[in-house]
């Protein structure tokens, strides 16, 4: 049996509920040499409008950037939880949006000592293809040995599909549309270096802009502006 601990439906036109996101600002690269600069408080970047969060990007000066963007992140955190994201994805090569986990815990985290839980990632020079990761201190993509895997969703930038993750003390397991497509397993003799993952993390939801890896291909800049749409977020707790 589920509890819903958290979620949102984005009934109300406007800026992002408050009281449930606050937004990541910058424009310094995200450690991924990111082209976009993440603003606050404007809705050319994230709006709530016609029962959706509109994410979109924006070819613009901004910052000493050539484009705009918005990060926004939960005020809240969970600890082993089901967690499912129904969205829409950006079109165009360049675009690079994600619906991914933190750790939550006071004082400044260590990257990736502290874990990341990527639930969903889709790089425009590669569409219909989304992937699934997790990121430790033995297991990160800076090394090559990320824990990851790839769904083929053919329509993922026309239509809407659910992203999840169920999450407890022995295993993370992803799906799309209830469809499981991989999991990762505690392992049996399991060290933090393996297993961060027993302290709770924020949501965290994000377009951004060409990268290492989104900009693999380059950008183009005819497919901006460019939207990441997100119906619904739900964490059920067991």
């Amino acid at each position: 049996m589920t509890t819903l601990l958290w979620s949102d439906d984005f009934a109300d036109d406007g800026a992002p509920d408050p009281a449930r996101w606050s937004h990541a600002v910058g424009g310094h690269g995200w450690g991924n040499d990111e082209l976009q600069f993440y603003t606050s408080d404007r809705a050319r970047n994230a709006r709530v409008s016609g029962g959706r969060l509109v994410i979109e990007a924006h070819a613009e000066d901004w910052q000493d950037r050539r484009f705009t963007s918005a990060r926004l992140v939960s005020r809240a955190a969970w600890l082993h939880a089901r967690v499912e994201v129904t969205a829409r994805l950006p079109i165009g090569r360049g675009t690079w949006p994600a619906i991914w986990m933190l750790p939550s815990t006071p004082g400044e985290r260590r990257w990736p000592d502290d874990g990341e839980i990527d639930v969903m990632e889709h790089v425009g020079h590669d569409p219909g293809v989304v992937h699934a990761s997790i990121h430790t201190a033995a297991y990160n993509h800076v090394d090559g040995t990320q824990r990851t895997a790839t769904t083929a969703v053919p329509d993922a930038q026309e239509a809407f599909h659910t992203y999840a993750v169920d999450w407890d003390a022995e295993s993370i397991t992803w799906s799309v549309d209830g469809e499981a497509s991989f999991t990762y397993a505690r392992e049996a003799a399991a060290e933090r270096d393996t297993w961060p993952f027993d302290t709770p993390f924020h949501l965290i939801l994000n377009l951004a802009v060409g990268g290492g890896w989104g900009g693999a291909q380059g950008v183009d800049d005819a497919a901006f502006p460019a939207r990441f749409e997100i119906d619904s977020v739900r964490v059920l707790g067991r």
